[in-house]
């Protein structure tokens, strides 16, 4: 928690700081006298500035500890307040992060949880969107699907201004149920709101899942993007290899993305030397994601659908755009800006901010557009699934399979 006296003292030193670096070295920063303390004309100014800025966030604090019916914990309040602050930048994928939110993050990315396994974001009219359920978890055996929205949870309503709050929600004890209102949207254009119920697990994310098909076609599936995805994928690679595959079908589809070293080192694999994807700020600053020349020469169809976002899309538009890999499925979801996690704080804090935008090698940034595949296959409504378990009525896997036999006799 923020202590309002480490929040003053902060205050403090950023003005101190500034003033050292903005004074030239003939003024004096400032001088004892006794009793008191001479500073210059302008850092006197910096300070009268800083203590204006935020003597309205003091006085509304004040009120609220004079008048406010109920407590009003001052720590709660300047939490708030940096809250607030990230959240009045009106995008979805900006916070701030109490220690138990960002500890929690820091978890997820290592690959396991305690919840129900599934991806969201904010969705155009303020809604909690579901990007994608993860694979054999709680959320996908419930029946939840791309595209629903959450209105409400255990029938209390949350929107996608109080995301982080609907995560904690749904986060909790193995064993423990959590029920979710759900909007779907049918066919038709009209939508249906049901709740479902849902038992949360530990989640353990096994984000490579791998399979030879027939014609000595490998198979591997990516869920999402880790810290062990990449390791994982080439050990998966390489145990295909040795069971003699000759071509490769790498599976996207409700792929939500994840870190992006990970997808640009699996790219890399398949790339000859060039530009896997390139991320560009808001001061123009520009930093080259590269592949090296070594590449595995193996045919590749690459499966995409509206589930595959962000670091996922790295790797479609990597592999579209040097014409590595033929694409298949449907647009993908249309996530182009990076975020960047740090610690904030002496306390465990953390920030997350959209800091950049990435681009494909061809200099496209598909933020809010998506990427288009190669050849448009939308997955048969007689499918029971889809991957290599649901092989026989998987229509997009038949056909990457297809392209790959053609290429293979070509």
């Amino acid at each position: 928690m923020v202590s309002r006296k480490k929040y003053i003292v902060t205050i403090i030193a950023v003005v101190l700081v500034t003033a050292i670096l903005t004074l030239s070295l003939g003024n004096m920063l400032m001088v004892e006298a006794g009793q008191k303390v001479v500073l210059s004309k302008e850092t006197y100014n910096q300070m009268k500035n800083m203590y204006e800025k935020y003597a309205k966030q003091e006085s509304v604090m004040e009120i609220a500890k004079r008048d406010f019916l109920y407590e009003a914990d001052e720590k709660k309040m300047l939490e708030g307040a940096l809250e607030g602050t990230l959240k009045a930048l009106g995008d979805p994928y900006t916070q701030f992060m109490t220690k138990e939110e960002f500890d929690a993050l820091m978890q997820d990315t290592e690959g396991s949880y305690e919840g129900i396994g599934v991806y969201i974001t904010a969705s155009d009219d303020n809604k909690i969107l579901i990007v994608s359920p993860i694979e054999d978890t709680p959320a996908e055996k419930a029946g939840l699907k791309t595209g629903d929205k959450i209105i409400r949870i255990n029938g209390t309503e949350y929107t996608a201004e109080q995301i982080d709050q609907a995560v904690k929600i749904m986060k909790g004890e193995p064993g423990t149920d959590v029920t979710l209102t759900v909007q779907r949207v049918k066919e038709d254009g009209t939508s249906d709101i049901s709740d479902v119920v849902v038992n949360r697990e530990k989640i353990k994310i096994n984000t490579i899942k791998p399979a030879m098909l027939e014609d000595e076609i490998g198979y591997i599936r990516i869920t999402t993007f880790d810290m062990q995805t990449e390791e994982d994928f080439k050990a998966a690679y390489k145990e295909l290899k040795n069971q003699g595959m000759k071509s490769l079908v790498i599976d996207l589809r409700y792929n939500p993305g994840g870190i992006i070293e990970s997808t640009v080192g699996i790219s890399d694999m398949f790339m000859g030397e060039g530009i896997v994807t390139y991320t560009k700020t808001k001061a123009g600053e520009v930093d080259y994601f590269k592949s090296d020349k070594n590449a595995e020469d193996i045919p590749i169809v690459l499966l995409v659908n509206e589930g595959s976002a962000s670091a996922s899309e790295i790797m479609a538009g990597a592999m579209k755009d040097t014409q590595r890999a033929t694409l298949v499925g449907t647009k993908t979801f249309g996530k182009g800006i990076v975020q960047r996690v740090q610690r904030f704080g002496n306390e465990g804090e953390g920030i997350k901010m959209t800091v950049s935008e990435y681009f494909t090698p061809n200099g496209i940034n598909i933020h809010g557009i998506g990427i288009e595949p190669d050849m448009e296959i939308t997955l048969s409504e007689d499918a029971k699934g889809y991957g290599a378990e649901y092989y026989d009525t998987d229509n997009q896997l038949q056909k990457a399979v297809e392209i790959l036999k053609e290429k293979m006799n070509q």
